[in-house]
C-alpha cells in the first residue's frame, strides 16, 4: 500500500507585540487508512489533547503543547535540549543578528525543568501509537524562529510579518523534502488576508508551479520535486497536523517569553506577548532597566503591521 507524506504547518506570534513568531511544521508518512482517518474528526480521546490549540492551551499552561513535543525528541531531558533540538535554525544563526551585549534577553538557556507531568506525558505518547496503528506514523517536527529584531528589519526592507510567515513555512518545506521518501503535501494555515501566494513567495520564488486554485478559503499550488502545498483558513480546527503543530509551537512560543521576561524578572511567570495589559504593564515596568542594558528599540517592542494586499 503506497506512503503519502503530509505535512501540516501553523504559525504561533504573529500579531504580537513582544517576542518571535514561531512557525512550526509537523510531518508524518500516512497510508490509505491513515488518509481516511486525519480526514474525519478524531475520535473523542484523541480530542481531548489534539485540537485547536486555542481550545487546548493558554499562556502559562503549555504542558501540553510540551509533551507533544517530547514525543518528537524523546533523548531530551530538558525543556532547553528540546528546544534546541526542535529548532530549524541553529545557535549561531539565532544570536547572530543579536548585539552581544543584549544576547542574553532571548537566548539566556531555560533553566527550569519540563512541566508535564508523566500521566500527561504517558497519555500523549499513547496517542502517538494510537495514530501509528491507524496508519499515521508522525515523523518529527521543526520550528523556525524569527526574532522581533529580524522581523522588524524584514518589514524596514518592505516586507512586514504576514510575508515573513510565509517564507518561513517555505524554508520549513524545503528542509523537510530532502528527508522523507517523496514528494509532500502540506497544508499551511492561511497567511493574512492573502489569496494568490505566487505574488510573496520568497524561497520559492523561482520554483516552477502549477497555480491547482486560488481562493479566499484555500489556495493550493504543484511544485515539481516538493510536492502540493495549500494554505487553508482555519486549518488549525480542522487538519490534525496543523493542529499539533499549532501545539508545539505554542510550547516553543512561551518558553522563548519566558526567557525574556526572566531576563528582567527573575522567576517571572511573564507577560503573554500580546495586546493584553499584563503585557503593556510589562513594557512600562521594564523601561528604565531596558535603558539602563541598552537594550535597543528594534529587540523588545515590534513596529507596526501591515497586511500585503493581493492587486
Amino acid at each position: 500500500m503506497s506512503s503519502e507524506y503530509l505535512v501540516g504547518i501553523d504559525e504561533n506570534g504573529l500579531g504580537a507585540l513582544l517576542g518571535p513568531m514561531v512557525v512550526t511544521a509537523v510531518a508524518a508518512e500516512v497510508d490509505e487508512p491513515g488518509r481516511r482517518f486525519l480526514a474525519r474528526r478524531l475520535p473523542k480521546s484523541l480530542r481531548q489533547d489534539l485540537d485547536d490549540s486555542k481550545r487546548l492551551v493558554s499562556h502559562n499552561n503549555t504542558a501540553l503543547g510540551e509533551a507533544w513535543a517530547r514525543t518528537f525528541v524523546r533523548e531530551a531531558n530538558t525543556p532547553e535540549q528540546l528546544f534546541r533540538s526542535l529548532c530549524l535554525e541553529d545557535e549561531a544563526t539565532l544570536e547572530e543578528p543579536c548585539p552581544k551585549h543584549a544576547s542574553a534577553q532571548c537566548w539566556t538557556p531555560t533553566l527550569e525543568g519540563f512541566g508535564a507531568n508523566e500521566e500527561l506525558a504517558a497519555r500523549v505518547r499513547g496517542h502517538v501509537a494510537t495514530l501509528e496503528k491507524r496508519g499515521v506514523r508522525l515523523l518529527g517536527a521543526h520550528s523556525s524562529i524569527l526574532c522581533t529584531k529580524v522581523l522588524n528589519q524584514q518589514r524596514k526592507n518592505g516586507g512586514n510579518r504576514f510575508v515573513s510567515d510565509l517564507h518561513a513555512m517555505e524554508r520549513l518545506l524545503l528542509h523537510i523534502r530532502p528527508k522523507v521518501g517523496g514528494d509532500l503535501v502540506a497544508t499551511c494555515g492561511k497567511v493574512g488576508g492573502i489569496t494568490d501566494y505566487s505574488k510573496f513567495f520568497g524561497p520559492l520564488s523561482g520554483w516552477l508551479h502549477a497555480v491547482v486554485e486560488v481562493g479566499r478559503a484555500r489556495s493550493t499550488y504543484r511544485f515539481p520535486r516538493l510536492g502540493q502545498v495549500s494554505f487553508v483558513k482555519d486549518a488549525d480546527a480542522s487538519d490534525p497536523l496543523v493542529m499539533l503543530a499549532s501545539l508545539v509551537g505554542k510550547y516553543i512560543r512561551e518558553l522563548l517569553m519566558g526567557k525574556i521576561a526572566n531576563y528582567y524578572v527573575a522567576d517571572s511567570t511573564g507577560p503573554s506577548g500580546y495586546h493584553d495589559p499584563v503585557t503593556r504593564r510589562f513594557i512600562l515596568d521594564t523601561s528604565a532597566l531596558r535603558k539602563r542594558r541598552k537594550i535597543p528599540a528594534g529587540c523588545f517592542e515590534r513596529d507596526g503591521l501591515k497586511p500585503p494586499v493581493d492587486v
